[in-house]
């Protein structure tokens, strides 16, 4: 049996105490405490760069979400025109198209009803109807828009089909570039504020060293050591993340805005998504900066 094996055995029949485990707690935040002290103005240069980054991040995500709504928005006014062939059942044919999967609702427009709308927008000679019956099938996402067509063409009752497709085209691909540059984004802001918090905890381990020595001489745990380097760079995260709300804040004013001017639903919970993911954002990339550099510079 190795001896860390043994450790374990020997800590499994050792009763908590309780009151030991929280001075231990106590002291550790008061060692986070004193190494952020130690930091001294470096402090302030980091969670404002922490706070700026995760301003950038925030406003590309917020903005994301509100160019997703506003293609899903358009996406809900593309319709796919289905023009059926003189004789068959409109009413079979809705039946069927409504079964279908992604299609949200079906809408018929009598050959009647259209030719009379055509007769009050122009002058038209005294002839019989020539139009089909139509109808309208409004699609759940434009990206399923393509798929639903092709089910619907496949009917024997439709004579002919339409649809923007150049548009929903567009939509697709407004969204696939917005959502692309958000997550690169999110990968080198990521890299970015890990690199900061890295060289931080390098400098308090340089300051720490002789202190360090002694404790592990002394046989200090190695989470005792690490755990204060962690909740160091944890913190910065934090704060950066409370800073960053106050530009944040702006920018959500702003899109609101321009929610209402487009008259354009806000989403839903838009505010509290963004800064939940700011704030996992920067305790995580804080805390995985520290993870990093105590592995790199601290054998323990």
């Amino acid at each position: 049996m190795t001896k860390q094996k043994i450790k374990k055995e020997v800590k499994k029949h050792i009763p908590k105490d309780w009151l030991c485990e929280l001075r231990i707690l106590y002291r550790l935040t008061m060692e986070t405490c004193n190494d952020i002290r130690r930091t001294g103005i470096v402090n302030l240069v980091i969670i404002t760069t922490i706070a700026a980054i995760l301003t950038i991040f925030g406003a590309f995500f917020r903005s994301a979400m509100t160019i997703s709504s506003f293609a899903h928005e358009l996406g809900n006014v593309l319709e796919i025109s289905v023009y059926l062939k003189n004789g068959s059942d409109a009413n079979l044919v809705k039946n069927k198209v409504g079964e279908f999967e992604h299609v949200e609702s079906v809408k018929i427009v009598p050959k009647a009803q259209s030719w009379n709308d055509l007769k009050r927008e122009m002058k038209l000679p005294d002839v019989e109807n020539p139009l089909p019956d139509t109808l309208h099938v409004k699609v759940d996402r434009p990206e399923n828009i393509n798929g639903v067509f092709n089910k619907i063409k496949t009917l024997k009752s439709v004579e002919d089909m339409s649809y923007a497709q150049a548009l929903a085209k567009k939509i697709q691909m407004l969204n696939h570039v917005v959502n692309s540059i958000t997550i690169l984004v999110v990968i080198i802001l990521g890299i970015l504020t890990i690199t900061i918090i890295n060289n931080t905890i390098q400098l308090v381990i340089q300051a720490r060293k002789e202190e360090i020595e002694i404790m592990r001489l002394m046989g200090v745990s190695n989470w005792y050591i690490r755990f204060p380097l962690l909740m160091q760079g944890a913190f910065y995260g934090f704060v950066g993340s409370i800073v960053a709300f106050v530009p944040l804040h702006f920018v959500e004013s702003w899109l609101l805005k321009a929610h209402q001017f487009f008259m354009v639903p806000a989403p839903l919970y838009a505010q509290t998504i963004v800064a939940l993911t700011m704030f996992v954002m920067g305790i995580a990339f804080g805390s995985g900066g520290s993870i990093l550099c105590i592995k790199k510079h601290l054998q323990v």
